[in-house]
């Protein structure tokens, strides 16, 4: 096989897909190459369909290799590990686009596995990856209804950039990531600090005509290299014998789709298959393929039933307005020790949503081959157990958490203070205690109650809404857009559409559309209605807690800051860390100091950390005239005593200001070690003090 290239520019940096040099046993192999990034892009399939299948038994590896940026990976083994949740989510990336257009009939399981072999630090090589992906599949003899692509677009003083460098994003109002077909957006995700409804719309439109090209560059690579598809699995089965059970069942599966309520609309479901099954067992027999095309075909019909109600009707199976938003409670502060803890339910999805404040040494690190290593004070995590859909099963992370989670966690981070206002390291735990659709957009609104109700002091409140679309029609002539999607509505629908962010704008945003083709017209609509439901839902939540409390919990660690001067920090710190390690000792806080003077001290409570401060300003502290202090007599001479008030700072007590009758002798009054109130009453010019025993009992005896 002849090595074959095409090319274009993107960015200002040339993209380049090559096959026919690496990887060559695979079904399909696309080496991408931009600016400094590199990855090598395969595709598998097994040898030989299996049976009709009712899915895509697609599973996208994405990988990153540490050489790629000339590191070694770190800890004890030496060798690239589990997915990091990085790849995890670029994985996730790759697989929405491309999952829909993979044809189930063709029965074979499909492996795509991306890996980056080189990264320059500056471009991301997610984007990469994806549109590699998709050419290594549209390339090989797998068939598939591709290609698509993908561009990150970020928002950069005011101009949309496409394929931004790190340093852009970082400086970015927006960083979202668009994919989509030669028809059109497929997928959107990504995160913004509260932009409009309207930026939003521009930026995809901005990445629509590039996506285009991209797919185009892709169609080329494959008349040039392309190899011939492999057969779809014909399904030659005659289903004319289901006809009779089709037309009994139809009446009874709609009148259970609209059973209220999620377990009592599935058991009233189950309850129609069993009985067509029970009725019909002779035409079925022992047939068990029968069996299950009777269980398709009901699945079939509540499908229809749904989307014919919510188009020509209106009607939504669990009665609602096709703009309504279910029924919302809110309550905070549930759980007594927990630092911060909402419960949001919203119809049958709710989430336990937790805050947990720490200090700097729970930052969560990365090292991946972004860059140098890098340290995150906050932290999203979703767990779904198998309890909160009514089954059993093992509580794991898997891929799903991972997705859901990061999205949550963009949601808020929008709103997030600086951690020079709010020095804590903050983690937020949903835990979904019942689901049926939206879970990740329960987890944004209880995670930002809880937030809160921790005192965290965030921008503004954030809530999620997820959207629905139904569409008919070859070119979708007729839709009607949902709010508020319930799982079936997801599942049966051709849109699931996240929009998060708080009144001023968008914070996080999440498409995954199944149909080719959305206008913007039908963006715009969908983003209005979302904001109007999203409006509703803040609504109710600042009825439970309009703003974030005043005061941290008293559970929580104390942290205080403060800014000594520079040329003290040598004596904060000690010879060897003895002073600041003493410090800890005395206090049982943690007290770091920066190279710029700032001291940030963590106690386990308000007491800790305060003694901790005194102790340090006790340090810092320059002697003032009139001020008392409690001082250590360090040593005595016949004319006074040399009495410590400061570390480091002494000054001479003269006998004559020891009391106000006559002193023989000093040790008559002390001894080395005692501790005495003492008034600083004068510096003289050589800078020595003078300090008066006398003066500060007449001064607390006047208090």
């Amino acid at each position: 096989m002849s090595v074959q290239k095409v090319s274009m520019k993107i960015g200002g940096n040339d993209l380049v897909l090559e096959t026919g040099r690496i990887a060559k046993q695979a079904n399909g192999a696309v080496f991408a190459t931009y600016a400094g990034c590199a990855v090598i892009a395969t595709v598998c399939c097994g040898a030989a369909p299996t049976e009709p299948l009712d899915y895509v038994p697609l599973s996208v590896e994405y990988n990153e290799r540490y050489y790629a940026a000339g590191k070694i990976p770190g800890g004890f083994m030496k060798r690239e590990g589990k997915p990091k949740d990085k790849e995890i989510l670029v994985s996730r990336l790759i697989d929405r686009p491309m999952r829909p257009l993979f044809d189930k009939a063709f029965g074979r399981e499909i492996q795509v596995v991306p890996t980056v072999v080189s990264a320059d630090q500056n471009n991301t090589p997610d984007i990469v990856a994806i549109i590699a992906a998709s050419a290594a599949v549209t390339i090989s003899d797998i068939p598939f209804n591709g290609p698509i692509a993908a561009v990150r677009v970020a928002l950069v003083d005011g101009k949309y950039v496409i394929n931004p460098t790190f340093s852009q994003i970082d400086n970015s109002k927006m960083d979202i990531v668009v994919a989509g077909t030669h028809d059109g957006i497929t997928m959107v995700e990504g995160g913004a600090k509260q932009v409009s409804e309207q930026t939003m719309i521009d930026a995809i439109n901005a990445a629509e005509p590039v996506i285009r090209e991209l797919c185009e560059l892709q169609t080329k690579l494959q008349e040039l290299a392309g190899k011939a598809k492999l057969p779809v699995f014909e399904d030659t089965t005659d289903n004319s014998w289901l006809e009779p059970i089709r037309n009994e069942a139809r009446p009874l599966i709609k009148e259970a789709t609209y059973t209220k309520g999620k377990q009592a609309r599935f058991e009233a479901i189950e309850a129609v298959k069993a009985k067509m099954k029970e009725t019909y067992a002779e035409l079925i027999g022992d047939d068990p393929k029968r069996l299950e095309a009777v269980g398709l075909m009901c699945d079939d019909l509540e499908r229809d039933t749904l989307r014919d109600g919510i188009l020509n009707r209106d009607i939504r199976i669990d009665g609602r307005k096709l703009d309504e938003i279910r029924p919302i409670t809110c309550e905070v502060g549930v759980l007594q020790r927990a630092h911060g803890s909402a419960l949001f339910t919203r119809g049958e999805t709710q989430s336990l949503a937790t805050t947990t404040l720490g200090t700097a040494s729970d930052e969560q690190m990365f090292d991946d081959i972004d860059g140098e290593k890098s340290y995150s004070n906050f932290m999203l995590h979703y767990n779904f157990p198998p309890f909160c859909v009514g089954e059993t099963g093992r509580l794991t992370t898997g891929r799903r958490e991972i997705g859901h989670g990061h999205l949550a966690q963009r949601a808020l981070f929008a709103v997030m203070p600086s951690k020079e206002k709010f020095p804590y390291t903050t983690r937020v735990v949903s835990d979904i205690m019942e689901s049926n659709g939206s879970s990740s957009q329960a987890s944004i609104c209880g995670g930002c109650l809880s937030l809160m109700d921790a005192g965290v002091p965030i921008e503004a409140p954030v809530a999620g809404i997820a959207m629905g679309l139904i569409t008919e029609g070859e070119h979708y002539e007729r839709y009607k857009i949902l709010s508020d999607i319930c799982g079936e509505e997801d599942h049966m629908g051709d849109m699931d559409f996240k929009v998060a962010g708080t009144e001023k704008g968008i914070t996080a945003f999440q498409m995954d559309i199944k149909i080719a083709g959305v206008t913007p017209e039908l963006m715009h609509q969908a983003l209005e209605q979302a904001r109007v439901g999203r409006l509703h839902i803040l609504g109710i939540m600042k009825q439970c807690l309009a703003e974030p409390r005043k005061e941290v919990s008293p559970y929580a660690p104390k942290i205080l800051t403060m800014k000594v001067d520079e040329e003290k920090i040598g004596a904060v710190i000690g010879t060897g860390g003895k002073t600041i390690k003493a410090i800890a000792q005395q206090s049982g806080a943690e007290v770091n100091i920066d190279d710029d003077g700032t001291v940030t001290i963590y106690g386990p409570n308000g007491a800790s950390a305060q003694k901790a401060k005194e102790l340090v300003n006790s340090i810092v502290e320059e002697p003032e005239v009139g001020k008392i202090y409690q001082g250590t007599v360090k040593r005595i001479m016949d004319f006074g005593a040399f009495i410590e008030i400061l570390p480091g700072k002494e000054g001479l007590c003269h006998i004559s200001k020891l009391s106000h009758k006559r002193v023989e002798h000093v040790e008559d009054v002390l001894h080395v070690g005692d501790q005495i109130p003492v008034k600083l009453i004068e510096i003289d010019r050589q800078n020595r003090l003078n300090l008066s025993y006398i003066d500060a009992l007449d001064a607390q005896k006047n208090k």
